[in-house]
């Protein structure tokens, strides 16, 4: 059984490196400017090898315990990830998240989309906190009104 599952886990670790092999060559040929591919932890130093021998600029984020985010590609689009910082893609503010989809090469509608969805959602939750602490003010007025 033991020799099934590490034959599996080679088979998928062997796919994901020809996956970022594709990657890099639609990068070459200028197809994308950046590429985010998720991989295995284990295959971290092939794939910074890898990408050091092309001459690829990247940029390596944690995504779980046992999973990397590899952004790679122009060193202008490395930079301003760089810049945004070292967070989970689940806590990139809205305007992040649009510029990282626009910079993928996202559907630039859909990324709208996305992005209005997205404030929509916060607008929603801000106008929930507010209209939770209007009511508190008034219940505490009303209080102030009874005790006076």
């Amino acid at each position: 059984m033991n020799n099934i599952d590490e034959e599996l886990l080679k088979t998928h670790l062997h796919g994901n490196m020809q996956i970022l092999r594709h990657h890099v060559y639609e990068y070459q040929k200028g197809i994308r400017h950046l590429i985010l591919h998720t991989s295995n932890i284990t295959l971290e130093d092939e794939i910074i090898s890898l990408l050091e021998k092309k001459n690829v600029s990247y940029l390596i984020r944690s995504s779980s315990n046992q999973k990397i985010n590899v952004f790679f590609g122009d060193r202008r689009c490395i930079d301003i990830l760089e810049r945004i910082g070292e967070k989970s893609l689940s806590d990139f503010t809205d305007e992040e998240d649009f510029i990282l989809g626009i910079m993928l090469g996202y559907d630039q509608i859909k990324q709208c989309e996305r992005y209005i969805k997205r404030k929509e959602k916060e607008d929603i939750a801000e106008n929930k906190v507010v209209r939770i602490n209007n009511e508190k003010a008034m219940v505490e007025n009303a209080m102030i009104g009874i005790t006076c």
